[in-house]
């Protein structure tokens, strides 16, 4: 089973893109993040023809977020308790025996930004709210764009970036707290030592220049974790597709070891 997540910057701008990706990796669950679509104009349709059911927590313009499916799903999560001010950034499901949820974390902006702290405040609530719904000990996967890069390694400014905004203590610290509940990288349990980026500015040259972050990831539960047989970050897909633009995120992709029945 292939497990997928990918910020679109802008579903109805990247429908036709999405859809070529799709039909290229051909996944089984994909975390969609940032649709700026409601959920009466998310486009369903386009994904019912490629044999996809949606699960989708809407919000016009701003945030919003999916999942995509080829296996029946029974929704389970619809947002964060007590963060519905900062919108539509949380969905989950389960799907062949997987808890399977999205999430588009707050950017923050910069430090001295009120939404710095109020992002702090709204991991915190993750933190809290995750093991009240998910068991340690269950399958369960948490994918989407973290807008945190968790060391050095995931920066290509390496440690000259630390106490900037993504690679501060504060944001490394609450990421820390979501690992610390029984969930793990699953691209770090594959190439441990590997720098590698999911999400490159448009601006300034960053992709070709190779001036990346690595932002978006699947964390997965050890029963997950234990049926990783491949992980990757879909760079190809970060190009231009047929004269389409593609995101400023790239795809994350996993392949489990996972009977579906």
């Amino acid at each position: 089973m292939r497990i997928a997540t990918w910020n679109v910057n802008g579903l109805r701008a990247r429908l036709d893109y999405v859809r070529i990706w799709l039909e290229a990796r051909q996944p089984d669950i994909v975390g969609l993040q940032e649709l700026k679509v409601s959920e009466e104009e998310f486009p369903a349709s386009a994904f019912d023809d490629l044999g996809f059911e949606v699960v989708v927590y809407g919000q016009k313009a701003w945030n919003g977020v999916a999942v995509l499916t080829r296996h029946r799903a029974e929704p389970i999560l619809r947002g964060l308790p007590g963060q519905e001010d900062f919108g539509a950034r949380l969905v989950g499901a389960r799907i062949a025996g997987l808890t399977f949820a999205t999430a588009y974390c707050p950017n923050g902006k910069d430090l001295a930004h009120q939404d710095f702290a109020r992002k702090l405040a709204w991991y915190d609530d993750l933190a809290r709210f995750w093991p009240s719904r998910v068991a340690e000990e269950e399958p369960a996967v948490l994918c989407g764009d973290f807008n945190v890069v968790p060391s050095p390694i995931d920066s290509w400014r390496g440690a000259d970036g630390d106490g900037s905004i993504f690679h501060t203590r504060e944001e490394r610290t609450r990421f820390g707290a979501l690992l610390d509940l029984g969930l793990r990288d699953l691209y770090r349990e594959k190439h441990a030592d590997r720098q590698a980026y999911s999400w490159w500015d448009y601006r300034a040259g960053a992709f070709p220049r190779g001036r990346g972050l690595r932002i978006d990831f699947l964390l997965g539960t050890s029963t997950v974790v234990d049926r990783v047989t491949a992980v990757e970050i879909d760079r190809d897909f970060r190009k231009k597709k047929e004269g389409l633009t593609a995101s400023d995120h790239a795809p994350v992709y996993a392949d489990l070891d996972w009977e579906v029945s």
